[in-house]
């Protein structure tokens, strides 16, 4: 991690401001940067999350045969290329008519959906988020990484390392590699799972789901240990979001659009994640590229939530796996019956979803329709199509529209930490204001600010997409470093002179 404090902008100095930034983020996937205002006094005037990257996807998907488009798409990850890979293929579907696809293509991409999975959780509870959990926000920089955790606890690593292999080997026998493949395509898959394949994922499939288990237990034990820190910890309400089977089990690849409100109270259920863009729209903020998405019929205000392990626990009636549930009602019990809320529960439910993943992998390996059947379906042409499905870190929405030419018209992604965009910026305040406010500030105190960024797992890559025309901020100081000029160009692509107006308030 790398912070700075330093003079605030323009519009902050005429208030005496200074400005901390943390830039950037450290453990997460893609570049980000958090920014804090502090007083004389070091009181929080304001925070921010900022995503500073520029990707571009949804324009130069533009164009290209939309059979091209679900191996093009993976490249917005190295992480979760699966999860994109299959929401593009659910949307094609729909142009070629394949809906519902094969018995033999919907198990062998759930095999790899959940092999996805699987691997993304280990990777962040083991090597991301457990050098936190482990030896506290405040221990040594050096000591916070996998590497530390594997000198101090050598068998919790192990067992991070090889369920993440175990993840990616599923992955491998179903899309053709561990990263990027090509399994899935409009209408089906490309291929069985061998039987070489099978026999192998077989082999260690128990040892699995014990080590699931024993994933559970230390995220439970954290909690056991310092309820206090794991109940209140970057606390913030919010409502939930997520795919449900129609029955309302927790469904990870496919299913229907269900929300709840910060309570629990449904606020819609059964929608069809064709009609996506009746309840859900996004908002643009000029001071990041990750836009603001939230429910139409409750506004920006009032409309935002959250999505990914700990929305999905919550917003299902019952996990369709007999391991993963019993660990869900024990939970919930945490809650008392109340809707949780604590960020850091996040962690706790990704395990519980960890051990489902397995379960899922074991009945799927054990079906002979992954062996041999149809891979290809086919039906009346469609000029366009919506593809969800739940993503590591939450929902992940691909729509796209193609023309009689073959070739993408048109290209709209919402990925998870989209989704989660408001939640996080509300994490980091509630961190900042409870942690660092009135404080002389110490690399420690900071890294609770990405510890709350941390537990969403964000995939900053993944949500940085086109909004339009890229902002631009010139300022022009003097020899004595005074102020001359300065300009700001919007996302609109207008040209404002900034010499000092109000501090916005904090959002």
């Amino acid at each position: 991690m790398n912070t700075s404090l330093e003079t605030a902008a323009p519009a902050a100095v005429a208030h005496g401001l200074r400005r901390v930034a943390i830039d950037p983020v450290s453990r997460v996937e893609g570049h980000g940067k958090v920014t804090i205002l502090l007083d004389a006094q070091h009181r929080v005037q304001q925070v921010r999350l900022h995503i500073v990257e520029f990707r571009g996807f949804e324009k130069f998907i533009e164009g290209r045969p939309y059979w091209e488009v679900p191996v093009m798409v993976q490249r917005l990850c190295g992480i979760c290329p699966v999860s994109h890979h299959l929401a593009a293929s659910k949307a094609f579907d729909r142009v070629v008519g394949a809906r519902p696809v094969t018995p033999s293509a919907e198990k062998i991409r759930r095999l790899m959906h959940y092999g996805q999975v699987m691997q993304s959780h280990a990777l962040h509870f083991f090597y991301l988020a457990a050098p936190d959990l482990l030896f506290g926000f405040d221990s040594e920089v050096n000591r916070r990484n996998i590497v530390g955790v594997a000198q101090a606890q050598p068998e919790i690593a192990r067992k991070g390392v090889l369920l993440r292999k175990f993840g990616q080997e599923v992955i491998r026998a179903t899309a053709g590699k561990r990263v990027h493949g090509t399994g899935s395509v409009p209408g089906g898959v490309n291929k069985h799972v061998s039987l070489a394949d099978r026999a192998l994922l077989q082999r260690d499939v128990v040892q699995m789901i014990a080590w699931a288990q024993d994933a559970v237990n230390i995220a439970k034990q954290l909690h056991a240990q310092n309820p206090a820190l794991y109940d209140s910890f970057a606390s913030v309400r919010s409502n939930l979001l997520s795919l449900v089977r129609a029955d309302g089990a927790l469904d990870l690849y496919d299913g229907v659009l269900r929300a709840r409100d910060a309570a629990g109270r449904i606020i819609f259920d059964g929608a069809s994640d064709q009609s996506y863009l009746d309840l859900i729209e996004e908002e643009v903020k000029p001071w990041t590229y990750m836009k603001f998405p939230f429910l139409k019929n409750l506004g920006p205000e009032l409309g935002w939530y959250r999505v990914g392990p700990l929305a999905r626990l919550q917003n299902c009636d019952f996990i369709p796996s007999p391991l993963a549930q019993a660990q869900r009602r024990l939970f919930l019990d945490w809650g008392k019956g109340e809707t949780i809320h604590a960020t850091l529960a996040y962690h706790w439910a990704r395990m519980i979803e960890l051990l489902h993943c397995v379960e899922v992998i074991k009945e799927l390996l054990d079906d002979p329709d992954i062996l041999s059947g149809e891979l290809m379906a086919f039906g009346p042409r469609q000029r366009g199509g919506v593809g969800v499905i739940e993503a590591p870190r939450g929902t992940l929405i691909h729509h796209y529209e193609v023309g009689d030419d073959d070739l993408v018209t048109r290209c709209n992604l919402i990925v998870a930490t989209t989704h989660n965009n408001q939640a996080m910026n509300e994490a980091v305040r509630s961190v900042a204001r409870e942690y660092l406010d009135g404080r002389e500030l110490t690399e420690g105190l900071l890294n609770h600010i990405e510890v709350a960024i941390r537990a969403f797992d964000p995939c900053l890559s993944c949500a940085t997409h086109a909004l339009g025309q890229m902002p631009l901020a010139v300022t022009l100081l003097g020899p004595e470093r005074e102020l001359i000029d300065r300009v700001v160009r919007s996302q609109q692509g207008e040209l404002v002179r900034d010499l000092g107006s109000p501090v916005s308030p904090p959002a």
